[in-house]
């Protein structure tokens, strides 16, 4: 993800700018009726499920988004209304102001915090809620405090589940911007005493968030290798969804990722409408250059990267040099393109 040199727009002229807003209901969260307002930028599908738990729970959430149909549920929600514009999503809440972003790390990040910082308070608080890399938001911490503004960078796990489950949230930042975020992040974590956790100065959330990805990798490979060898022993014709299963229930191996395997291999064990290529993001290698940094060897997270690599192609020319060099030391037979196995 990339991180162009900041810069100040016009906030009407940006794309991410010219969105609806919507402003849900003020609800009374405790014995002494404070209210919890919150601006959430980016109602795409982490975004919104995250503004409409927020919603659900009473806080009076103003959503910001380019796309018109992003924001309709949260509009939908009773008591929600409308508004037009960054400017009036400043204006929508009380301050000390809490303005969440949740829109892609690199150069949306890095628009939508030039053009909203100047229109911010002294003691606001603005939270990276995106996938950033950590060395970003650690500079991002001290442009920020040039205006007054406290900055939380928060990663942010769940997927599309979280809506109902909660969220994971880790996030780095100073105490005081973290006490400020505190009763949001109970609300949107699965309980109000775990599931989130302060760790640490400005950028030390998405450090953790970073790593956590990487371990992500990892755990994914190691399921899909050894499902694999499971599925390619013929002999023994292993009903690959019902071991899936099994492992689900008292084995060392049971995780959510499991569960969404077994859920799918249930429907459809062969998989084969789906295209053999993995994407990946930059978390995947930031964690792998990190260890480099640090010198830590991280041979399962580097490999789990590096397979990614493999499924998109990126190691087909290497595959073709390969096969060509033991043609010239050993007359070995080189199989043509067109009569390879699809």
């Amino acid at each position: 993800m990339r991180t162009p040199p900041p810069g100040t727009i016009d906030g009407d002229s940006a794309h991410w700018l010219v969105a609806r807003v919507s402003v849900a209901s003020v609800f009374s969260l405790d014995e002494n009726s404070v209210s919890l307002h919150l601006g959430m930028i980016g109602l795409g599908r982490m975004g919104g499920n995250m503004a409409l738990r927020l919603a659900r729970a009473g806080v009076a959430v103003v959503g910001l988004d380019p796309n018109p149909d992003a924001g309709a549920e949260l509009a939908a929600t009773p008591g929600c209304s409308v508004v037009e514009d960054m400017e009036a999503l400043v204006h929508a809440l009380p301050a000390p102001r809490v303005v969440w972003l949740m829109v892609p790390a690199g150069e949306q990040t890095e628009e939508t915090i030039a053009a909203l910082a100047p229109r911010l308070s002294s003691e606001d608080v603005l939270v990276d809620g995106g996938n950033a890399f950590y060395k970003d938001s650690v500079r991002r911490a001290v442009e920020l405090a040039s205006y007054g503004v406290r900055f939380v960078d928060c990663g942010v796990s769940g997927g599309i589940w979280g809506l109902e489950h909660g969220y994971t949230l880790m996030f780095g930042g100073s105490p005081a911007a973290a006490r400020a975020i505190e009763p949001i992040v109970e609300l949107l974590a699965p309980a109000k005493d775990r599931g989130w956790l302060h760790c640490g100065p400005s950028g030390s959330g998405h450090f953790v968030k970073m790593i956590h990805n990487g371990v992500e990798y990892g755990m994914m490979q190691a399921l899909a290798e050894g499902l694999t060898l499971l599925k390619g022993k013929a002999d023994f014709a292993l009903d690959v969804a019902a071991i899936a299963e099994t492992w689900r229930h008292g084995s060392v191996v049971r995780s959510w990722l499991l569960d969404l395997t077994a859920d799918f291999l249930r429907e459809d064990a062969e998989l084969a409408d789906v295209a053999p290529l993995v994407a990946d993001s930059g978390e995947g290698r930031w964690t792998v250059a990190e260890a480099v940094e640090q010198g830590v060897p991280a041979p399962v997270l580097s490999l789990a990267l590096a397979m990614r690599f493999a499924s998109q192609g990126k190691g087909e020319y290497a595959d073709r040099l390969l096969a060509m060099m033991r043609k010239g030391f050993g007359g070995h037979k080189v199989v043509e393109q067109s009569r390879a196995k699809p």
